[in-house]
Parts: C-alpha cells; sequence; structure tokens
C-alpha cells in the first residue's frame, strides 16, 4: 500500500532524484532540462542586506524569493540584484526571466526594473492578494 508523508525539508538524495527524473522526462520529449539552482547575495561588509535566488531550467530563468533587509530598503540593492541575474543569464541561451509578486510586494518594483506584467490573478477578497506574473525577455 503506498503511503504520503509531509516533509519540510527534503533530503540530498530525493533532491537528486527529482532533478534526474526530470531530466529523464526532458530528454524522452527531446528538451534540455538544464535545471541549475542561483543565489546572489548582497552583502555590506560581512552582514548579508539581500538575497535573490531561484532557478533556472529549460529556456527561462524563474526569481523566486528577493528579500533586502528593512534598513538598507530603497538604497538599489533589489535593483542591483536583479541586474546581476540579467547579466549572469544575458549570453547563456535563456530567452527570459519571470517571477511572481503579490500586489502588496513589488510588482511596480519589477516594473521599473523593465519586465512586464503578462497576467495578473485577482483575488476576489483581498487585492493587496493580487498575484503577478511578470516576464522579461533576453533575447
Amino acid at each position: 500500500m503506498i503511503s504520503i508523508e509531509f516533509k519540510e525539508k527534503l533530503d540530498e538524495s530525493l533532491e537528486i532524484m527529482i532533478d534526474d527524473e526530470f531530466n529523464k522526462f526532458a530528454q524522452k520529449n527531446e528538451v534540455i532540462c538544464n535545471y541549475l539552482s542561483f543565489n546572489f547575495i548582497a552583502k555590506d561588509e560581512e552582514k548579508v542586506v539581500g538575497i535573490i535566488n531561484g532557478h533556472s531550467y529549460y529556456d527561462e530563468v524563474h526569481i523566486s524569493d528577493l528579500i533586502v533587509l528593512k534598513e538598507y530598503r530603497n538604497k538599489h540593492i533589489g535593483t542591483q540584484l536583479v541586474k546581476k541575474v540579467e547579466e549572469y543569464y544575458k549570453d547563456k541561451g535563456f530567452e527570459n526571466i519571470n517571477l511572481t509578486t503579490y500586489g502588496f510586494q513589488a510588482p511596480k518594483f519589477y516594473e521599473k526594473c523593465g519586465f512586464k506584467v503578462e497576467f495578473i490573478r485577482e483575488n476576489k477578497e483581498n487585492s493587496k492578494l493580487n498575484k503577478y506574473f511578470l516576464i522579461k525577455y533576453l533575447k
């Protein structure tokens, strides 16, 4: 009988299994998966003040998280982190960088960085939770 359990964090062997299976399925469909994680960290001296992370796969780059400590906001650190991702992936054959953000978070910030809104999933009860899907083409 099959059982299903919840795990907050996967161990390395399960991460490897996921990667292997993604790659096998992509190869079967004659597509290159190219799944890699990325992390760029902004520091003030030795103090971490901002992080951007995500994944590249197939022909796109996905930003998962962008965090800047409150006392370091409005100092262009977020913009610098986004630019680092763009610079890193610019000439590596990827078509676009994409992300999602909520209305209360940073849709205007990403638009200032050159991202275009593709779609907004409206939350009927709380517009702060409208989910913005944004993209920036690299080619």
